[in-house]
């Protein structure tokens, strides 16, 4: 099976690391314009540079913070001035934070709710006009999280939740004009978010993964570029019939059981 994205112009935000940076790499090598976005200057830089040798027809990056609207706005703005149309926006930029109801903060709440939902909805809402021109498509960076119910990250878990349904209302709003939308799910993946999230140092977060791998039933947890791999696939023409779809990349590990490992780590 081959894919194939030359003359496509793709957005990816928070493409500056983790499943965006591992994305636009999958994407450069199948010959897409790239519009990469996130709020790391230097590590954006640095991507869009190994995608054009790696065969990106043209890349443009954005420096923007997508959790105010003058972010949202300027990304919107410049993909389509600089491509002049857009096929594919996968809204990836995300943020994490370990929070209980007992002790709930809402400036984390409305932090975690801006990045991780009002983002998406807002900057879908501004370039919907061309992907219907493009009959183009969506996906949906999620979590597993929001499906599972688990203790420690309240805020987080719940946005993930909204932002799945966003997909199925959207999904059907806009299918019978030709534009498909469409959730990815990562399960425990090998990245920097983990951390970031729970301030665990690298000893603590390799116990972590050594942990969950236990109960993962594939025996691993994801890297980024098994997510990638299926962004690539669902926003590809061999997912032509594809839409309000929510895809796992997990391992297994829906079908297994936390239990307190977890919850010991966001403790």
């Amino acid at each position: 099976m081959e894919y194939n994205f030359s003359n496509k112009v793709v957005l990816v935000t928070g493409a500056s690391a983790g499943i965006g940076e591992a994305t636009a790499l999958l994407l450069a090598k199948m010959g897409a314009r790239l519009s990469l976005v996130g709020r790391n200057e230097k590590n954006l830089k640095s991507v869009a540079e190994r995608c054009k040798k790696d065969g990106a027809s043209a890349t443009l990056t954005i420096v923007a913070d997508l959790g105010t609207d003058e972010g949202c706005e300027k990304t919107a703005k410049k993909t389509l001035e600089h491509f002049g149309r857009l096929d594919v926006l996968v809204n990836n930029a995300a943020i994490g934070a370990v929070d209980l109801i007992e002790k709930g903060d809402m400036a984390v709440f409305d932090k975690l709710f801006n990045v991780n939902l009002r983002s998406v909805y807002n900057l879908t809402r501004l370039l919907v006009p061309a992907l219907i021109a493009s009959k183009g498509n969506i996906v949906n960076v999620s979590s597993l999280a929001g499906t599972w119910v688990n203790k420690g990250a309240v805020s987080y878990s719940m946005a993930k939740a909204a932002l799945d349904h966003f997909t199925r209302l959207i999904a059907l709003e806009l299918g019978p004009k030709g534009v498909r939308a469409n959730t990815v799910s990562p399960g425990i993946t090998i990245s920097q978010f983990h951390q970031r999230m729970t301030g665990e140092s690298d000893e603590q977060y390799q116990d972590f993964l050594t942990r969950t791998s236990k109960i993962i039933p594939l025996g691993e947890p994801c890297t980024s570029e098994d997510i990638g791999k299926m962004i690539v696939h669902i926003a590809s023409d061999h997912s032509r019939m594809v839409t309000g779809t929510l895809v796992l990349v997990d391992g297994g590990l829906q079908f297994s059981s936390l239990g307190d490992v977890l919850t010991e780590t966001l403790k």
